[in-house]
């Protein structure tokens, strides 16, 4: 039964945005030594989770996929994985990390407004006051970042990274009930399958490239993480949340990054915790408290109901 208190699917989100919290500076350092291109790491992400994922497959039971649905499936594959990593990846080696954290914030307003177009979600007072104050916090905390950075700015690097947001967005919106018939391993087995095959043509020029025996250790770790961590068990975990939380609450978990971001900031002695990043993180909370508090449709038309009987 979906229902926005479900301990799993926020359990499973929170797990999952906290990695990827630690994704963005991995990713940026592989970038910034210049040992792998965007489009390079991009593969990598999308290839080493797609044979994760088949590997498991074997040893679980099968799913029957419809002809249908496997069509549908590649579709939000598009959306879901080729676009929304190849303009992520890219993005981000053409901006700074700061920025690509600031862009996060406009997925959960995007999510509500598609939401409220393709699932006839209502967009309450509620739900409105609980998005904003949860990008308030996560603005605040980025804005007030004392980390310095000397990654530079580009209009197209933050232009690519709202694509990303807004193809996340689609596929969080308009394939809800494709994810709700299948099981997270052959949604992402057959979504991943399709986004190497797509980006085969536009990555293997620089896959070919690299002289994988002048890789340091370093550039290693960082790509398994990447793979294993933040694309693997995080795709695992996120139809889960999926599956028992409105799309909305879904891309609320979005602002767990930043907060990561500078926990491990502080953590590692490149910041200090202040009275504003104690505010943002509670305002974060707060945000997503209050949209898991706001009324679905299926709440508003019972309530309806109820009344009318």
């Amino acid at each position: 039964m979906l229902t926005d208190k479900n301990p799993a699917g926020h359990g499973a989100l929170a797990v999952a945005y906290i990695i990827f919290g630690l994704n963005n500076p991995a990713m940026k350092s592989i970038l910034s030594d210049g040992a792998a291109s965007a489009l390079a790491l991009a593969f990598f992400r999308i290839a080493g989770a797609a044979f994760l994922f088949w590997i498991v497959s074997v040893f679980t039971p099968k799913e029957k996929v419809s002809r249908r649905d496997l069509f549908l499936l590649f579709e939000a594959s598009m959306t879901g994985i080729l676009i929304n990593q190849l303009s992520f990846v890219i993005g981000l080696s053409k901006t700074s990390p700061i920025d690509a954290s600031v862009i996060t914030t406009v997925s959960p307003i995007l999510t509500m407004l598609l939401a409220a177009l393709f699932l006839k979600e209502p967009i309450t007072w509620q739900k409105t006051i609980g998005v904003f104050i949860g990008a308030s916090g996560a603005l605040l905390l980025i804005l007030n970042n004392n980390v310095v950075t000397r990654e530079g700015s580009s209009f197209a690097g933050n232009l690519l990274c709202i694509l990303s947001s807004l193809s996340f967005v689609i596929y969080l919106t308009v394939f809800k009930n494709l994810i709700m018939r299948y099981s997270a391993l052959t949604l992402m087995k057959w979504m991943f399958l399709y986004a190497v095959i797509c980006s085969l043509p536009f990555c293997w020029h620089d896959v070919s490239v690299i002289d994988y025996k002048a890789l340091p250790v370093k550039t290693w770790l960082g790509i398994l993480y990447v793979v294993v961590f933040a694309t693997f068990i995080s795709y695992f975990l996120i139809p889960i949340g999926q599956k028992n939380l409105r799309p909305t609450i879904v891309s609320m978990y979005n602002y767990v990054q930043p907060i990561v971001s500078s926990i491990v900031a502080v953590v590692v002695g490149m910041d200090v915790f202040g009275w504003k990043k104690g505010l943002a993180t509670l305002l974060v909370f707060t945000g997503v408290y209050i949209v898991t508090q706001s009324k679905s449709r299926a709440q508003m038309e019972t309530e309806q109901s109820k009344s009318k009987s």
